[in-house]
């Protein structure tokens, strides 16, 4: 993927390399990139006790067992010399990373995900999620063990966005820049609900006759084909290819379907937050996958986002 300069990795408590870690040293080499290792620390209270007999605070051991991790993980990696830094930061996990970035211009994210406890059909924790929804740049979390290089990868672009509040173009920027850096097969999928069909499946009632209704439904899929056809062109793609799904159908079960029939190791998709509403999913598509997915997540954001972490 050339188009990273600077890429920020989370470790969030990993004490080992894991494939993630190698992809993101990976796309530090490939772009010629710098690479930085954080770890974040949830402040703790310290007894009274233990600081008055043994002169110390908890936060401050489990900043310099964070940091040890760190130096360790860096002295592990083969080729550490775009590994600019690392540091341990303290405060709410999601909040720290997000204002460094801003702070930074980091302009991709990575981390492993971090499943929540008991929940076994969920993949991402509440940091994950809140990185997904509030994060200005691109976030690619991995699930745990994620294959190196990927093997399949999915694009879910939606191309009824209301103007400017997509980033299809920027969807499969990546997805076609990872399937190529990853040497891996790349499928697209567009779902779509025609305006009104529950209504028309009674058409009689609005005085419309069942050919009127196939019209307009072949009308639409029409519409559908053009538009994605037109997104597709810059990449050698068509509605014609047998790894394009264009699909009428529920966009979550039908994503996740077609997920699950590619084996895809991963999905690049938009949170397709609105201009000037921070952390909003609109149509709840992208929150109702991230809530069931059990692939890895490329998730970028539209023109215009705006973090609510400031």
């Amino acid at each position: 993927m050339k188009r990273f300069k600077n890429i920020l990795f989370y470790v969030d408590g990993m004490e080992s390399l894991i494939p993630s870690l190698r992809r993101a040293l990976d796309l530090a080499e490939t772009n010629q990139a710098r690479l930085t290792l954080i770890d974040v620390v949830q402040p703790v209270d310290t007894p009274a006790q233990v600081k008055t007999r043994f002169k110390l605070e908890l936060t401050d051991l489990l900043m310099q067992q964070r940091q040890q991790a760190l130096e360790k993980l860096c002295t592990e990696l083969d080729r550490n010399d775009r590994v600019s830094y690392h540091k341990v930061m303290v405060g709410v996990p999601f909040v720290e990373v997000i204002k460094l970035i801003q702070q930074d211009h980091y302009d991709l994210l990575m981390k492993i995900a971090n499943p929540p406890s008991g929940i076994n059909e969920r993949l991402f924790g509440g940091n994950d999620l809140h990185l997904f929804r509030k994060c200005p740049c691109p976030v690619l979390i991995d699930r745990p063990y994620s294959p190196r290089p990927y093997q399949n990868i999915l694009a879910a672009v939606d191309t009824t966005a209301v103007e400017n509040s997509g980033c299809d173009t920027l969807i499969m920027d990546l997805a076609t820049s990872l399937a190529h850096t990853e040497d891996a097969l790349l499928d697209v999928i567009h779902t779509w609900k025609f305006p009104g069909e529950s209504a028309l499946a009674h058409s009689s009632q609005f005085n419309l006759t069942a050919s009127e209704v196939n019209i307009m439904q072949k009308y639409e899929i029409q519409n559908q084909e053009k538009k994605l056809n037109n997104l597709l062109q810059d990449y050698d793609l068509s509605t014609q290819h047998e790894r394009v799904h264009l699909i009428n159908g529920s966009a979550t079960e039908t994503i996740n379907k077609v997920a699950s029939s590619v084996k895809a190791d991963i999905i690049v998709m938009g949170t397709l937050g609105r201009t000037g509403i921070p952390g909003f999913f609109m149509g709840s598509t992208a929150e109702e996958v991230l809530q069931s997915t059990n692939a890895s997540v490329l998730a970028v954001k539209p023109p215009g986002f705006i973090s609510p972490v400031h």
